[in-house]
């Protein structure tokens, strides 16, 4: 490892420590003295993703963090939510131990774990990936995830998609019909 201040060659380890997907080691410059830290990750081998046309290119983490991202922007999630959801969906594609995988199994996944973190960002990923025609295919969706409310909580600290005055009044009316 050369050194990133003075490009000597060689230096020493001072300490090493197992972190979450690797080796995280202390290094001393032999030449200048000064010391950085050095990661070990294991590469895993190709994996690449066919996408709708047939075409195939490598699995790029980036991309998928930059789309996840660009579906929770500006939503109350817990730091570093985004990170270890993209992390998952790698760790699982890495799992099911194939060369290619189809680029809808991804965005499928990608859809299940948003809709379990972030109802809206759910929609924002959906609205792109499912590529809705019309206003009524998107409500269709939205009808879905208001119809599993029942089933499953909004993610903490997310806002309702319909206020607590409408939900009174839905609840009511249910109840008379019963």
């Amino acid at each position: 490892m050369n050194c990133p201040y003075c490009g000597y060659a060689d230096s020493r380890v001072i300490d090493s420590r197992e972190v979450n997907d690797g080796i995280r080691r202390r290094r001393q410059c032999l030449g200048c003295g000064s010391r950085f830290t050095t990661y070990e990750r294991l590469q895993p081998g190709g994996l690449f993703v066919v996408k709708k046309d047939q075409r195939r290119e490598e699995f790029n983490k980036d991309k998928l963090l930059s789309g996840i991202r660009k579906a929770c922007e500006k939503r109350p999630l817990a730091a570093g939510a985004v990170d270890r959801l993209a992390d998952d969906i790698e760790a699982q594609l890495y799992k099911l131990g194939k060369a290619e995988i189809a680029s809808t199994t991804i965005g499928d996944m990608v859809m299940e774990r948003l809709r379990a973190l972030d109802n809206i960002a759910y929609i924002r990923f959906a609205s792109v990936y499912r590529k809705f025609a019309d206003i009524t295919e998107l409500k269709q969706e939205v009808d879905s995830l208001v119809g599993t409310r029942g089933e499953a909580p909004p993610a903490a600290g997310q806002l309702s998609l319909l206020s607590n005055e409408r939900v009174a009044a839905l609840a009511k009316s249910r109840s008379r019909r019963r």
